[in-house]
């Protein structure tokens, strides 16, 4: 597959990071606003093997909203996203979007594009040129499963700890304290990351170092009406606000592996870009 993989102007509504016969355009293209992105109508492209398993299991292993997937489902989906390559999503990485070394000026845009969506999951590709930055944000009620297709990004993660290790220590009631998960670099190959509601990372960050794809698989997806809003967060070392020696007491050797989180609104510089996804298809059966 031939893709020119690059940021375009406004004026060129109809590609972003590929031509018009390629995997994806513009979702501001106005002919194409009502068009579904979650059905085989939307394109010619037939599935690859691996994307209909995934489907298939995402239909198996998700049931709706207030469950959390039993462990052998977890392992089996996660078995699945491990095995899959940027191919199976009709990506390269002779793409010139994945062979740019360049930082561009001012805050980086990042793209992404929804591969199929209903009630009860959703499946969405990320791409983020160097630098560019997710910032910390939450998944209330969900269960998400991070493939890293191409790149090498830095992931730090958070999940809510025990209030009642500081007590009354927290100046401001809006921080609240959150235990360290992960604050590492992974490249492509690597391992999927599965986050539950309320553990295994929650609350992460990504931070592009070269240019980056990231299959996310969740479930159930964001819904404000259903309480499921996307949230943000600014993170503080714990030292910053309690300096009386009551973190050390508190949290002992551990103090470095904790830190305190501030919800803030949606950064004004975050540039996401949504476009329609004309890749492989997943054939659907039901949701």
């Amino acid at each position: 597959m031939t893709m020119e993989a690059r940021l375009v102007g406004k004026k060129r509504s109809n590609v972003v990071l590929g031509n018009t016969n390629n995997i994806i355009r513009n979702k501001n293209n106005n002919n194409n606003k009502k068009r579904c992105i979650n059905t085989k109508r939307c394109s010619t492209k037939k599935p690859t093997m691996a994307l209909q398993k995934l489907f298939v299991a995402c239909t198996e292993v998700f049931k709706g909203p207030g469950t959390v997937p039993p462990p052998p489902d977890v392992q089996n989906l996660r078995h699945i996203l491990d095995n899959m390559t940027p191919e199976d999503v009709g990506l390269s990485t002779d793409l010139l979007f994945f062979k740019s070394s360049g930082v561009a000026k001012g805050t980086p845009s990042i793209t992404y594009t929804t591969i199929y969506k209903c009630e009860k999951f959703s499946m969405c590709l990320f791409f983020l040129p160097p630098s560019a930055v997710i910032p910390l944000h939450n998944h209330p009620g969900m269960t998400v499963f991070n493939k890293l297709l191409l790149g090498t990004m830095h992931i730090k993660s958070y999940d809510w700890a025990d209030p009642d290790k500081l007590d009354d220590s927290v100046p401001s009631s809006q921080l609240r304290l959150a235990r360290l998960k992960a604050d590492n670099v992974f490249t492509a190959p690597c391992n999927t990351s599965v986050l539950y509601p309320t553990t295994g990372g929650n609350i992460h960050a990504f931070t592009a170092i070269t240019p980056c794809a990231v299959l996310d698989v969740f479930g159930p997806p964001y819904s404000k009406e259903d309480g499921r809003d996307c949230s943000y967060y600014r993170d503080f070392p714990c030292s910053d606000f309690i300096e009386d020696g009551s973190v050390d007491e508190a949290l002992g050797e551990g103090r470095n592996s904790y830190g305190m989180l501030e919800e803030i609104e949606m950064p004004k510089d975050l540039k996401m870009q949504g476009i329609e996804y004309l890749g492989p298809q997943v054939m659907e059966t039901r949701c």
